[in-house]
């Protein structure tokens, strides 16, 4: 078995994170997410201070290190200095180095995000382009979603979008000069390695499940059940 509380203390997150917990429950009472879902950021933290690697695992496997929105509220409250948050995004980056956010719902959703959010970056330069955003995909949005989707131009040039036109303003094109420039940074900065360890655990994964796998897009069986899986077992 991996130290794991070594492997998290290599990362600066980590160490800014976790100063001395007193175990006060300030945290939890601050946290947005503790209240929908079965989430207490107070014994996340006192888990990984204890040291406990059995335990450790045991929460990077889990559902409970992806219910964090990082919105940082546990910064602004706790009395010792400590930022649950910065500790959430250590666990979520080794749970994935280390393959075992597959072994979780909202952890294999971790593919979905790369293979859309993610990968927009290089494609559009933009995290979420309005008008990629499927219908289908989304039914949520409603039938006014399609309208817009099929009227793009039109409706964003009203507020004063300029829909793949090169220059500025939103929604503008963003050159292959910038774009290239965005891969380059993650390639330094160890994003691209991210990418490639989620799809590399993801295929694995794909493969036990026996659903169909591909290295593009997201017309795959894989794919389909991340996005849609929902066990409805995480609110509280």
């Amino acid at each position: 078995m991996h130290d794991y509380s070594k492997m998290l203390m290599e990362d600066i997150r980590f160490e800014e994170g976790l100063h001395a917990c007193m175990n006060c429950g300030v945290c939890t009472a601050i946290c947005p997410a503790a209240e929908f879902y079965d989430y207490d950021p107070r014994k996340v933290v006192d888990l990984v201070q204890s040291g406990n690697n059995e335990e450790i695992e045991k929460l990077l496997k889990s559902e409970t290190i992806w219910y964090c929105g990082e919105c940082m509220s546990c910064k602004t409250r706790c009395p010792r200095g400590n930022t649950p948050a910065l500790i959430i995004m250590a666990l979520r980056t080794l749970s994935i180095k280390l393959g075992f956010f597959t072994e979780s719902e909202k952890g294999r959703q971790q593919f979905a995000i790369k293979r859309t959010v993610g990968e927009n970056i290089f494609k559009y330069g933009y995290c979420v382009a309005a008008y990629a955003v499927s219908p289908e995909m989304h039914r949520e949005q409603g039938p006014i979603w399609e309208y817009i989707i099929n009227n793009t131009k039109d409706v964003y040039e009203r507020f004063g979008g300029h829909v793949k036109v090169p220059g500025e303003g939103p929604l503008r094109e963003i050159s292959d000069e910038v774009r290239q420039e965005l891969k380059s940074i993650f390639d330094v900065t160890g994003g691209t390695e991210m990418f490639n360890t989620i799809e590399k655990h993801s295929k694995k994964k794909a493969a036990e499940m026996g659903l169909q796998y591909k290295k593009d897009g997201i017309d795959n069986e894989y794919f389909i059940e991340v996005f849609t899986s929902n066990k409805k077992k995480h609110t509280i």
